[in-house]
């Protein structure tokens, strides 16, 4: 095999949050009487929670911020999350490189929390050797790029025997930043990006290029 580990991005590439992830800012927005500032669409998603509720508040005001980051964590970790679905012909891909001896890991922005939470709804959590989130680690991972630093780091990989497949501009320049060969999901939620690399256009595609 070509890559015998293969590490995901969650959102956007293996699962489709955005309609559970409206709906608990809509009920939050909704309790605090407040009105986001930009259009709850697809391309906000992605980033950390933080970082979402600065641009759907037009502020980075810690006393607005943390009082709706903390009732988006009840609404979502109780009900939202429910509301995930899974990309047509995802369960077919990892039970493929299952199959095939392929290791997997996820590596995602959202908190590992909610993570857990899906997979054990799905009940995938026999798919992936590792499960990481920039939460994960004490201290919290920065940004995408050192969470998989520390990916790397943790399983000894060497960085020709690994590949990275998400869906933005994100995961391909982290995927840079450590030598990470990468494939774009273009299923996700950055769908209008230009890339120079490899592209997946289909999760039956991704399968053939790992094979």
């Amino acid at each position: 095999m070509l890559y015998p580990n293969v590490i995901f991005d969650l959102d956007g590439t293996l699962i489709d949050s955005s309609d559970s992830i409206v709906a608990s800012f809509r009920t939050v927005f909704s309790e605090f009487g407040l009105c986001p500032v930009k259009p709850l669409t697809s391309d906000l998603f992605g980033p950390p929670l933080i970082e979402m509720l600065q641009l759907l508040t037009g502020t980075q005001d810690e006393a607005v911020l943390r009082p709706l980051e903390k009732a988006f964590k009840v609404h979502y970790d109780s009900k939202g999350y429910k509301g995930t679905r899974v990309y047509p012909g995802i369960d077919k891909l990892l039970l493929g490189l299952k199959r095939n001896g392929i290791k997997m890991y996820i590596a995602t922005n959202k908190r590992i929390h909610p993570t857990e939470k899906i997979l054990n709804l799905l009940e995938w959590n026999n798919f992936f050797e590792g499960i990481y989130a920039l939460d994960a680690f004490s201290p919290p991972a920065r940004s995408k790029s050192e969470l998989l630093e520390k990916i790397i780091m943790r399983h000894r990989f060497k960085h020709e025997k690994i590949i990275y497949i998400g869906d933005r501009k994100e995961d391909k320049s982290s995927s840079e930043s450590h030598g990470i060969p990468f494939i774009r999901a273009n299923w996700g939620y950055d769908p209008v990006s230009v890339f120079d690399h490899k592209v997946a256009t289909s999760p039956a595609d991704l399968q053939i290029m790992l094979s």
